[in-house]
């Protein structure tokens, strides 16, 4: 008996104190946790809270309603023209014109003809612009109208030493140049 006393005594003192001791005793624990858990809370129904099943597929978007992906975009507006008055085409072409003048006119004179086709805004930065180093050419081809909105658009320009790109607005149906940018081709 005195064996069997010191083989339990010596199992207690050491197993509780080594590192293996106390794991085991956390997995018992867990275990029994676990377990307790499972007998309290009874069988497992997998069918509870579906019997009313759909027969179709929820959907949270209205089928008539089309395309709501963000990789489509919209289609910009016409550029709305007050009537009488000049197309985007027409205003760029006209600005362009002014604008290839530079080489053959004074600052005074170039910036007199490209007024009345620009904003206050481009005439204040155009203000002492000589025109001699404005890129100069001839035009090569159609502007082409990109529309933004129906009071904002872009003309690309086509010249034999690249591109004028021009911003036109037209606040009030009177189309006008609001910015002026070069691309080298």
């Amino acid at each position: 008996m005195m064996t069997m006393r010191r083989a339990v005594e010596l199992l207690f003192t050491r197993l509780v104190r080594s590192r293996l001791g106390v794991a085991l005793m956390i997995a018992v624990l867990v275990l029994a946790v676990i377990g307790t858990g499972r007998l309290v809370s009874g069988p497992r129904d997998l069918t509870a809270g579906l019997s009313n099943r759909p027969r179709e597929p929820i959907t949270t978007v209205d089928p008539e309603q089309g395309d709501d992906g963000v990789i489509a975009t919209p289609v910009p507006e016409s550029p709305r023209t007050r009537p009488g008055e000049l197309t985007p085409e027409q205003t760029a072409t006209r600005f362009t014109t002014a604008w290839l003048d530079g080489s053959t006119a004074s600052a005074e004179q170039w910036q007199s003809g490209l007024r009345p086709m620009s904003t206050p805004a481009l005439t204040e930065k155009l203000a002492g612009v000589d025109p001699a180093g404005v890129p100069a050419g001839k035009v090569t081809g159609t502007p082409t109208l990109r529309p933004r909105t129906a009071v904002f658009a872009e003309v690309l320009v086509p010249l034999e030493s690249g591109r004028l790109r021009l911003e036109l607005v037209a606040p009030e149906g009177r189309w006008l140049v609001d910015a002026v940018d070069w691309e080298r081709e």
